[in-house]
């Protein structure tokens, strides 16, 4: 198989998520029930977006820099989330700690 010519250029290669043209296997096009949390997610990266936070291109922007293992790990909303996460933090609206520390208590609360 001939290499493309952004093989080349580490700036442009590929990232795990950029399937073009390339063999992906089916494409599951049935409908499936979106659970609460998942709407919780498109929520509020909706209220994000409204209100100026970040923009729809920074949540893919940090979609794709997702390295190949987390990326392939994770479900679609779990892409979205740790986006959010990580746009939240870099402009100061969170610190890790402070998620960190909300994770832990929602942990021992035995939520998810």
């Amino acid at each position: 198989m001939t290499g493309f010519p952004s093989d080349d250029v580490p700036e442009l290669a590929r990232g795990v998520h950029d399937m073009g043209g390339l063999p992906g296997g089916p494409v599951d096009r049935h409908e499936h029930a979106v659970s609460l949390w998942e709407k919780r997610v498109d929520a509020l990266l909706v209220l994000l977006t409204r209100k100026g936070v970040f923009s729809v291109d920074e949540l893919r922007n940090a979609i794709e820099r997702l390295g190949a293992e987390a990326y392939t790990a994770m479900s679609y909303y779990e892409r979205w989330t740790a986006s959010i996460a990580w746009n939240l933090m870099q402009r100061g609206v969170i610190t890790a700690d402070e998620l960190g520390k909300r994770m832990a208590e929602i942990e021992a609360e035995g939520r998810q």
